[in-house]
């Protein structure tokens, strides 16, 4: 999907409203409290009514667009910003692209950027399996009075890479043996044919009774070859590589709180780079989503603290 095409077969909130009623329900409109058949009324706003529990709803009730006052041409314009920004998009330049410099707010459009991140956290995802590559990477700033050293004063990401496959981004307390085993175990499954990791001590016991290769990052080694085999971390490097350009580049700035939302979107949209339907497949994540109020985002704000 490109601007143009956007313009041209969604210019309207009709046009928009009819593609997310076909993504909600593709068998027919379901009343989003019984589950019961739906009827549509004959209403500007396109509502429909459940005969069941007397419930009015539109297609929108119960979504991330609910109690949405921007018109839906806004809100397809930004999730398709979002999407084709490799290095992602920050609530500023979102801003400035769609309302002008002199117009629109900033809290707007974070909030907007934060519904649609919100509807990127996939709650069913697969097992890793085959060749697994898994890292740990620091984010952030130095902070003063805060010790230096491994992670001491920064936020931790795991990594985790099927070689050909999925990635997966966790915000993590420590990098201890036990938090990277709960990783592991959650996300790789058992039959895997390898972990690999750096030297890092940690993951040795982290593995349990998994096949595990290493590479020593700290003799100068990234990659080896055993019996036609690349023994080499480069892969998930490489997303953690993405990831700091977009917090360096386009982010600039963003709160400890808030970094598991910049996570899933990273992988939500690096896990579908390859698809044709990356635009049609966020919306339908959006229109099976649980609302996310501004109340509930801006949570205890005051007190996180900036990574980055």
């Amino acid at each position: 999907m490109t601007l143009l095409e956007l313009n041209q077969k969604f210019s309207s909130d009709q046009q928009c409203r009819e593609l997310l009623k076909r993504l909600r329900w593709p068998e027919g409109v379901r009343c989003p409290r019984c589950g019961a058949d739906a009827i549509q009324l004959a209403t500007e706003k396109q509502l429909f009514f459940c005969q069941t529990c007397v419930y009015q709803f539109s297609v929108l009730a119960g979504t991330i667009f609910n109690d949405s006052h921007l018109p839906l041409t806004i809100w397809f314009t930004a999730v398709l910003l979002l999407c084709e920004a490799k290095k992602g998009m920050s609530a500023h330049q979102l801003k400035r692209t769609i309302w002008g410099i002199d117009r629109g707010s900033y809290k707007t459009a974070w909030y907007l950027c934060h519904r649609i991140r919100a509807a990127m956290k996939e709650a069913e995802r697969q097992m890793l399996a085959g060749t697994v590559e898994m890292d740990e990477t620091y984010v952030g700033g130095r902070k003063r009075g805060i010790r230096r050293g491994r992670g001491g004063d920064k936020e931790i990401v795991i990594g985790i890479r099927e070689r050909g496959g999925d990635l997966r981004f966790f915000h993590a307390e420590d990098a201890k043996s036990g938090t990277l085993a709960k990783y592991i175990k959650e996300n790789i499954s058992a039959d895997v044919d390898v972990i690999v990791t750096d030297s890092f001590p940690a993951y040795k016991n982290a593995v349990g009774g998994n096949e595990h290769k290493t590479v020593n990052h700290f003799a100068g080694e990234y990659a080896r070859y055993e019996n036609g085999e690349c023994v080499t971390t480069n892969t998930v490097e490489s997303a953690f590589s993405l990831l700091k350009r977009g917090i360096i580049g386009s982010w600039h700035k963003i709160s400890a709180k808030h970094l598991p939302a910049y996570l899933d979107e990273m992988t939500f949209r690096f896990n579908r780079r390859n698809r044709s339907d990356l635009f049609i497949d966020t919306l339908r994540h959006m229109v099976t989503a649980d609302p996310l109020t501004f109340a509930h985002l801006t949570a205890d704000e005051a007190t996180a603290q900036p990574v980055a």
